[in-house]
């Protein structure tokens, strides 16, 4: 879903999440660094909405600072004070350039990636269900903020952009899903997405979300992503490279793959196999396949009818796949010349929502 707005919009900016924040979820930050050098920091809070002190509780303070040579801080701000910094001594940002951070809820920490790279893993120090506002403030433009809820049933995107707040929200049921579409586009019933949009007058930065638009709803409508699914990967894998998979699997679901190729080789094949209970790992060479591998951290995350997140991170050694926010295996690679895959394939019984590379 793409809001457009003519003008810049105001920081710094409190938003609410709807509901909270929960495993699986994923928020996405975009934006552009701020060219001037009086303003030397920026950073992204999850909050709480505790009124019981001056200032809420900060479950995760994300804070670039372009002091000594750059550095990242992550931080917890409970009770009215702060606790230990974490300091990570690079800088993936660069004044004046374009942004995106995904953050993904896991169960015990929060995984950030900045530009399509594994940046940092924090762990909580509040429970992620108390988070309940985003707040953006320093020195960059934020474009949009998004909300991609692993759960089939319902799902949020918001936009903060030039005029003031925009909210869209669809819910579903997934036994009537039909089609899916591109990034914040998720599935439909028969009854189709509406979408409302608020005035800078009605959001001032750091309001909350206004009772009612200035707008009726008007229906949206999606398109479908094709199955199955190719794209190409740009210079193919390295390490911190990641994949991200959003969809929901089809209420009679048999199995669905996920293949990541060299050419015609197939250097990894994730395949979920919901009569098996089982996500099957391989590798195909010269049309020859290799030794399965079928352990698991938990029980099969995968549900008939439901929706999923898969976040494949290549690192130097493995593929390390979570579903759900939840760890589930790594993978050792098999085909060393990590650049040569270059190739996404997905096919079988799901509808696709969001494919990232």
């Amino acid at each position: 879903v793409v809001f457009l707005s003519p003008v810049p919009q105001c920081l710094p900016f409190t938003g609410p999440i709807d509901g909270s924040l929960s495993n699986g979820m994923m928020v996405i930050i975009s934006g552009t660094v701020s060219q001037n050098c009086d303003r030397t920091r920026f950073h992204i809070d999850f909050e709480s909405a505790s009124s019981q002190n001056p200032q809420n509780d900060i479950a995760f303070h994300f804070n670039p600072r372009f002091e000594e040579g750059g550095y990242v801080v992550c931080n917890t701000f409970e009770n009215q004070s702060w606790g230990k910094e974490e300091r990570k001594y690079k800088m993936p940002f660069l004044k004046g350039h374009s942004f995106k951070v995904k953050i993904l809820v896991k169960h015990d920490s929060f995984m950030v990636t900045v530009n399509e790279d594994h940046f940092l893993e924090y762990k909580h120090r509040i429970p992620v269900h108390k988070v309940k506002a985003i707040g953006v403030a320093g020195g960059m433009e934020v474009s949009d903020i998004s909300f991609q809820k692993a759960a089939g049933d319902t799902c949020t995107m918001f936009t903060f952009a030039s005029m003031g707040y925009k909210h869209s929200a669809c819910s579903q049921s997934p036994e009537l899903m039909r089609e899916a579409g591109p990034l914040g586009i998720w599935p439909f019933d028969i009854s189709p997405c509406t979408k409302a949009v608020f005035s800078a007058s009605q959001l001032a930065p750091g309001s909350p979300l206004p009772p009612n638009p200035i707008h009726p709803p008007e229906p949206y409508q999606p398109q479908p992503y094709p199955m199955p699914y190719r794209t190409s990967m740009a210079g193919g894998l390295s390490p911190s490279k990641s994949v991200i998979i959003t969809g929901i699997s089809l209420p009679k679901a048999n199995r669905f793959h996920v293949n990541l190729k060299r050419d015609e080789d197939i250097a990894f094949q994730l395949n979920p196999r919901f009569s098996e209970k089982a996500i099957v790992r391989n590798t195909k060479l010269n049309q020859i396949w290799g030794p399965e591998e079928r352990s698991l951290s938990s029980d099969m995350p995968f549900v008939h009818g439901k929706g999923f997140i898969i976040w494949i991170v290549c690192d130097a050694h493995c593929f390390k796949v979570a579903v759900n926010g939840q760890h589930q295996f790594d993978y050792k690679h098999r085909v060393p010349n990590l650049q040569e895959i270059n190739l996404l394939e997905i096919e079988g019984d799901v509808l696709l929502t969001c494919v990232q590379v």
